[in-house]
């Protein structure tokens, strides 16, 4: 699903580097245009990878500022289309090949190595001219205010493509995946707690891999807090993030529905997922007795009338099947469908950043409990709860 469905996988990037301040547009089309996506279904090429419009995946000039620049936005897609062919066809089309050869070449009892591979990618290119590309396409929205980058996809192999393709295509700008202590750093005001953040980061190295492994403890703390939260407060937070709502403002936050559960001590992980609305949790404070942690959750934010839902990955901060309320946009016999399609896209870049500005401020008053000195005295609670549940 792209970004201008309701409900959507997504992540998140810092962007840092040489952008230009003024005519963003020429120096961001002439870069997205040098790796453009090539078509390949008059050949025999076995994938392509490349950029195209956020609005038609068919389309790859960005010749004119409305196929991309959407106010401060820069906005477009990643197009990767790939020929797969079933692997026993293939083998028996060869085999079938290698007989024909010998046929030919009575001297032979063998194939010759050699002639093996140049058989092997004849029959592959012409079995492969007969096979329709399937197209993949991932959205993408830069905001060049704040420099961070949503990207619809939470595949490892997607992600590899699009990092890989990003750093080419914009050589002088350095992207970040936003993982949780990442997000810690950039969500902290306060001095003594960034300073607070900095101390408790595990990692010793600046690698994704390190920050994300030796700071596991941060999303399994996080969701800790948050069922005991869920299950003893009135799940009520005030907005303490710059965003479109204002500070002070109230929010409600609790987690529900499914939650998977491992403990990495075991000799072998075991995961228990526990699915369905739940009362009382228990099944979930049963594992936790159990010394295991919540990996994964299904999170609620709410705010009046107003729901954003999702399936939070704790490890990287990655946000699964993002549902947020439904864009309605009315038709008329005037509006184009361009339009239309651009009034969508920003009521859901609205309500997109409208949720990260809630998940934020919850994440926020997190760190300010798990950094500060009243730490203690929330894990005794939390044991207490979870020793008479």
């Amino acid at each position: 699903m792209g970004i201008l469905y309701n409900t959507v996988s997504i992540c998140h990037y810092n962007a840092k580097g040489k952008v230009p301040a003024k005519n963003i547009f020429e120096w961001a089309s002439e870069a997205l245009a040098n790796n453009a996506f090539k078509a390949i279904d008059n050949t025999s090429d076995e994938m392509s990878t490349g950029w195209v419009h956020i609005d038609d995946y068919r389309e790859a000039s960005f010749d004119v500022p409305r196929v991309l620049l959407r106010d401060h936005y820069l906005a477009f897609s990643l197009r990767h289309d790939r020929r797969r062919l079933p692997s026993a066809v293939l083998k028996a089309h060869i085999e079938r090949a290698y007989d024909e050869y010998l046929s030919e070449n009575p001297r032979y009892k063998f194939v010759p190595k050699k002639m093996k591979e140049e058989i092997r990618e004849t029959v592959k290119d012409a079995l492969f001219t007969r096979v329709i590309p399937s197209p993949s396409v991932y959205d993408i929205v830069w905001d060049t205010r704040t420099g961070i980058i949503t990207f619809a996809s939470l595949g490892g192999k997607t992600i590899e493509l699009f990092e890989g393709l990003f750093s080419k295509t914009f050589e002088e700008v350095q992207i970040s995946m936003i993982h949780p202590i990442a997000r810690a750093e950039s969500i902290v005001a306060d001095e003594k707690l960034k300073q607070s953040v900095a101390r408790a980061n595990k990692s010793s190295r600046d690698s994704y891999i390190e920050a994300v492994n030796g700071n596991l403890w941060l999303g399994r703390d996080f969701f800790r807090w948050l069922i005991y939260q869920t299950m003893n407060d009135s799940s009520k937070y005030e907005v303490n993030q710059p965003g479109h709502f204002s500070e002070g403002e109230y929010f409600v936050s609790y987690l529900d529905d499914r939650m998977v559960l491992m403990n990495e001590s075991e000799e072998k992980s075991q995961r228990i997922t526990v699915a369905g609305p739940q009362d009382n949790f228990s099944e979930v404070i049963a594992a936790l007795k159990k010394d295991k942690n919540i990996i994964e959750a299904t999170l609620y934010l709410e705010k009046q009338d107003n729901q954003w839902k999702t399936t939070l990955k704790g490890d990287k901060f990655h946000f699964s099947s993002f549902k947020s309320p439904s864009v309605t946009i009315e038709k008329d016999n005037i509006t184009d469908r361009a339009a239309e399609r651009e009034a969508v896209f920003y009521e859901r870049m609205l309500l997109l950043e409208q949720g990260m500005q809630l998940f934020d401020s919850l994440y926020a008053n997190f760190l300010k409990e798990r950094l500060g000195q009243g730490w203690t005295t929330t894990e005794g609670k939390i044991s207490k709860w979870l020793e008479r549940g």
